[in-house]
């Protein structure tokens, strides 16, 4: 593979990115290969040693997919990092991909249950004591407000639930590349350090 080659799949595997993020690391691949043609290889090796560049754009996009997560902690930060981390492929998927569907699936569920609790509350407060249910229009006040307490502790504890599970997937897939990853750093070292 030509420097040319390797730098353009790399260019089209890192698209989504912010165009500063990817420009700086096109930037660090192209300095491999200056670096690489000062010592005497050829494209071919150094392409070789750096590893397959579509790869290599799933592995960045799944990191900074990651540390943006870590930064911002909002559900776009979150379906960011999974979708990351899925395409990455670092994820058993036959195995785990179900399991993680299911409990997103829960999630889910549960987040629809929350949000009509709170707004069945907000009703019966405000509807309350105007339809004569049992106990007056205090009662009704009371259990308007029950309810939608009651909702807002269960969204509280779904969101930090939601931010372990997405702690987890994002530990998990960084396992997985740190295992990888020592196999893959003697080749990268070797074009920059080795002059022979």
């Amino acid at each position: 593979m030509t420097r040319a080659e390797f730098l353009s799949r790399l260019k089209k595997g890192l698209v989504g990115l912010p165009l500063s993020t990817a420009s700086d690391i096109v930037n660090d691949y192209e300095t491999h290969f200056t670096d690489g043609a000062a010592a005497g290889r050829t494209e071919a090796e150094v392409a070789a040693a750096l590893g397959d560049p579509d790869r290599l754009a799933r592995e960045l996009r799944a990191e900074a997919g990651a540390q943006r997560w870590h930064q911002e902690k909002n559900p776009s930060a979150a379906a960011g990092a999974v979708f990351a981390v899925l395409g990455l492929g670092a994820i058993d998927i036959l195995i785990l991909l179900p399991i993680l569907m299911g409990v997103i699936g829960t999630l889910f569920g549960f987040a629809i249950a929350v949000i009509a609790l709170f707004v069945s509350g907000g009703a019966i407060m405000v509807a309350g004591p105007f339809a004569d249910l049992p106990g007056g229009a205090f009662a009704a006040i009371l259990a308007g407000l029950g309810l939608m307490a009651g909702a807002a502790s269960a969204g509280a504890l779904l969101a930090i639930v939601t931010i372990w599970l997405v702690n987890g997937i994002v530990w998990f897939a960084r396992l997985h590349y740190r295992l990888l990853k020592p196999a893959l750093e003697p080749q990268s070292t070797q074009v920059v350090g080795d002059p022979a």
